[in-house]
């Protein structure tokens, strides 16, 4: 059998978007994954739903599976054919034991590249606000490893010529804070050198413990800090005070869970980790097909018949689309057709397959588009209305009264995605800021999903997307403390901003 291909790729030091455009291409095209701790697990959206993904983490000397049991892994996985990323935190090379990997290969005959990422030892303090070097401070740097091979008797590092360099950073060193400080001093360094140690940096859950050489291991104890972290020594470390600017945006430190589907959750989750949020993906539905496309497909056959379709959410827009090009039409068949929508969302999923809406109203939901209508001539018009299998009967029921004939047909469903809920009530659990409901069924199968542990929500903040969502809140007995003024995602995230600042 002919053998796969190995792609070491450094995932970056945790924020996600920190990997390199190589290293996702890697990812698109794996068959096999095997990743570590420190790869941020929101990489893996990147590969193919087939793919097989294996967890390889070492945590605080817990090992899922020692360096040689990986080094097997990869030669077994590559000898069956399949192509395979090894995504490992920060930098394949730095640190990352990536060398034991290829050489386990290179017995094998495997071929193998190396995609480099953004190592911890550079991005961790400039996202804490630290330039590693800086004309007026220093132009001398070492990256040093907090802990030596296993069974090391004697340390191999050189202290006094250590103590000699402008900048140290210590990667995986947190146990050995103690003597990496007293070996600096009796080497030669002042106690008073400035020390940072940032935990989790680059990501929301960034923490930062600043001091000397002196003190820092008490002001590590004081904040709680633990690994993974890096410590950085050096007198840059002043330039924290002015330079830093992650930890500064104004939701920094808040949770947020987001309950949309994933496929649509990542305009709301960007947006609300621009602004420095930890987002938590768990979503409270699942959109699938309906369970006949035959009304939808019937309706489709006399398309050309239909003087209005509206379209009240991306996911009509999908599906439609789906359907109509199935049936062997494309956007021609809508020539005679005048489109509606809510929302300026669907008006651009409307625009990704080259149809423009012709009327949108200015209030996003099924009251709006009501009053809008109000100014059109309806009476013996064929309305065609693709939408969720349940939804809110109110605009059907409105435009027959102005003498339409509305057809509804279904164009999916959404379900409770079941295996959400323990990743839900684990978060609640640990703690959360903030819940978002972008719609009413985001609503109802949240609590759904919680029953019984309504509890957790005791100092959490519930946001919605708008009027309806919000009086399905009040119904279901908790009532949102944040409300969108514009029933957007852009309008929802500027609500959030404004509760918060």
């Amino acid at each position: 059998m002919k053998k796969g291909k190995v792609y070491l790729v450094g995932a970056g030091p945790g924020d996600p978007g920190l990997i390199t455009l190589k290293g996702i291409k890697a990812l698109e095209r794996a068959e096999v994954v095997i990743y570590d701790y420190l790869a941020n697990p929101r990489l893996l959206s990147h590969v193919p739903e087939e793919a097989e993904r294996i967890y390889v983490g070492k945590k605080g000397g817990h090992h899922t599976l020692s360096q040689e049991g990986i080094n097997r892994l990869l030669v077994e996985k590559a000898l069956s054919g399949r192509t395979v990323v090894r995504l490992k935190g920060g930098d394949p090379f730095i640190f990352g034991r990536g060398g034991e990997e290829i050489e386990a290969l290179l017995e094998h005959g495997i071929p193998f590249e190396v995609i480099p990422g953004v190592t911890s030892a550079f991005a961790v303090p400039a996202y804490a606000g630290i330039p590693v070097t800086h004309r007026d401070y220093t132009s001398t740097l070492a990256l040093v490893t907090g802990h030596e091979a296993e069974g090391k008797e004697d340390s191999a590092i050189d202290w006094t010529a250590l103590s000699r360099i402008g900048t140290l950073i210590f990667l995986m060193g947190m146990k050995n804070l103690p003597r990496i400080c007293e070996n600096l001093r009796k080497n030669g360094r002042s106690p008073e050198t400035p020390v940072v140690v940032i935990q989790w940096g680059t990501t929301p859950r960034q923490r930062v413990a600043e001091g000397t050489l002196e003190d820092i291991v008490e002001r590590v104890k004081e904040a709680g800090l633990s690994a993974p972290a890096i410590i950085l020594v050096g007198e840059v470390a002043r330039l924290r005070k002015r330079f830093r600017w992650f930890e500064a945006r104004p939701l920094f430190g808040k949770r947020i869970v987001v309950t949309r589907t994933r496929e649509q959750a990542s305009k709301l989750v960007e947006s609300l980790e621009a602004l420095g949020a930890e987002c938590l993906e768990i979503p409270t539905i699942r959109i699938v097909p309906p369970e006949s496309f035959e009304p939808l497909d019937a309706a489709l056959r006399e398309i050309e018949s239909f003087d209005w379709v509206i379209f009240t959410s991306q996911n009509a827009v999908r599906y439609f689309r789906e359907r109509l090009y199935a049936a062997g039409k494309d956007a021609r068949s809508l020539s005679r057709a005048r489109i509606a929508v809510i929302g300026t969302a669907t008006a651009r999923a409307l625009e990704d397959v080259g149809l423009k809406a012709d009327l949108i109203p200015e209030e996003f939901r099924a009251e709006g588009l009501v009053a809008a209508f109000e100014r059109v001539d309806l009476k013996g018009r064929r309305i065609l209305l693709p939408r969720a299998e349940v939804a809110r009967e109110i605009l059907p029921e409105r435009l027959r009264e102005m003498g339409a004939t509305v057809e509804v047909v279904p164009a999916y469903r959404t379900v409770l995605p079941e295996e959400s809920r323990r990743a839900l009530i684990s978060a609640l659990e640990e703690g959360v800021d903030m819940v978002t409901f972008t719609s009413s069924s985001t609503a109802r199968n949240f609590f759904r999903l919680i029953e019984g542990r309504e509890r957790l929500l005791e100092n959490v903040v519930l946001a919605s997307i708008g009027p309806i969502t919000s009086q399905t809140l009040r119904d279901l007995g908790y009532p949102p403390a944040v409300e969108a003024r514009e029933y957007t995602i852009a309008g929802l995230v500027r609500a959030i901003l404004e509760y918060f600042s």
